[in-house]
């Protein structure tokens, strides 16, 4: 059996989100040397007690900090974000760290409703589009996998 974490980079009481982004990456160097498989970060807006709000950059801090353990979202919050620049950030992780990076997706928001209109900035951020979102970010990954995205 593969064993992975899911961290969602609390701020303990006391703590500040620097300290928190830094237990993360801390806790995923010993979860390596303790043979999990997987160490995934999630995606959460406007509050104070999550730090994790980019993803894609703690898991290229958390593979820069190790050496074997696979790394990535779990997930990104693809309402939120173009699939085209989704797919691209992670080509890049997936180009810097062959073989360790993993992409997982959700169709939450992240966050509260008033974060999430300034996350959006006057797009759509509607769930009726998320199948679409899905089936575009596939659609780019597999074309990374074979040539460099435009």
């Amino acid at each position: 059996m593969k064993l992975s974490i899911l961290d969602y980079s609390e701020i303990a009481e006391g703590e500040t989100p620097e300290q928190a982004l830094a237990h993360s990456v801390r806790l995923a160097r010993l979860a390596e040397g303790w043979g999990y498989h997987r160490y995934w970060v999630s995606e959460h807006h406007g509050n104070n007690v999550l730090a994790g709000s980019a993803p894609e950059i703690l898991a290229g801090a958390i593979a820069a900090g190790t050496h074997r353990i696979r790394t990535g979202s779990g997930g990104v919050m693809l309402p939120m974000h173009s699939p085209f620049k989704v797919a691209e950030s992670f080509a890049v992780l997936a180009a810097l760290y062959p073989g360790r990076i993993d992409l997982g997706v959700g169709r939450s928001t992240g966050g509260p409703a008033d974060v999430s209109r300034v996350l959006l900035d006057g797009r759509s951020g509607s769930f009726r589009h998320y199948p679409d979102q899905i089936a575009r970010l596939a659609g780019y990954v597999r074309r990374s996998d074979e040539q460099p995205l435009p």
